[in-house]
């Protein structure tokens, strides 16, 4: 089986088509458990997510702030591993026939093997990688695994990076863009800030790609905000904080997580 790219630029192209962003979640795999986990990106697809991103925990994760550190830790500590990353993909697209991409640091990745890697993840039914911390200049041997098996290669870009830069990684990647609003660690914000607009108009003059903003967005007013200049929405610690506040409910929890993306999939579909 190869991986499924294509239901990603579905998904993307049928938001477009509606006049709409896409709504897409981020969700840490093995947290609050391996099988609760699946539940909840399961309960954001049936919410109403367009797209989810299963994170994969790291020890040291950089560019990820208190929350999905927090919720990282736990899923560490359950004792995690790249094979219930893999499963949660797997049950999660049977599950929905929806796209879902994983999200990780490259260190797991390379130690793993990038060619194992890509073939496990497109045999799960993985759409793709996003890699925050992949040198562009160090990518080929996984874009070439990741293009074999049909899986897109999702790259970041910063409101620091020069249009030169731009270009450079956005003619490497696949898939969409993801561009962080802002400078810093991920997490929910009182605004996502005019750098996210600017950003998205230089990364739309290199590429053809949907251009997703994430980094900040936790409600639904944020969300019709961001949908207004974006071709995706991408919200990840408001979830994490939703399943956190159940405090081992759960189905508290979960119902949290569908309540969320309702309200989230509301907003992309107002646009201000």
């Amino acid at each position: 089986m190869s991986g499924t790219i294509e239901l990603l630029q579905e998904a993307l192209a049928g938001a477009k088509a509606e006049n709409r962003a896409a709504l897409i979640a981020y969700l840490p795999a093995g947290f609050p458990t391996v099988d609760g986990g699946i539940e909840a990106v399961k309960a954001a697809f049936d919410g109403g997510a367009d797209v989810v991103e299963v994170g994969l925990p790291h020890s040291d994760p950089v560019l990820d702030g208190p929350v999905i550190q927090t919720a990282d830790d736990i899923a560490l500590k359950n004792g995690v591993k790249i094979a219930d990353v893999l499963r949660t993909v797997r049950e999660a697209h049977a599950a929905t026939g929806k796209p879902t991409l994983v999200m990780t640091y490259w260190n797991p990745v390379d130690r793993y093997g990038a060619e194992r890697f890509a073939a496990e993840l497109a045999a799960a039914g993985g759409a793709g990688c996003i890699l925050p911390d992949l040198p562009v200049e160090e990518s080929e041997g996984w874009r070439k695994a990741a293009e074999q098996h049909g899986l897109a290669t999702v790259f970041v870009v910063a409101p620091s990076s020069r249009d030169e830069r731009l270009a450079k990684i956005t003619a490497a990647g696949s898939g969409f863009v993801y561009a962080a609003s802002l400078m810093g660690v991920t997490g929910t914000r009182a605004s996502v800030g005019e750098q996210a607009g600017e950003l998205v108009r230089r990364t739309r003059a290199t590429t053809d790609l949907p251009v997703c903003v994430g980094l900040g967005v936790s409600n639904a007013e944020q969300a019709a905000e961001v949908a207004a200049f974006a071709d995706g929405v991408i919200v990840g610690s408001a979830f994490v904080q939703r399943i956190l506040d159940a405090g081992g409910d759960e189905a508290a929890g979960l119902a949290a997580v569908r309540a969320l993306a309702a309200e989230l999939a509301e907003g992309v579909r107002k646009r201000v």
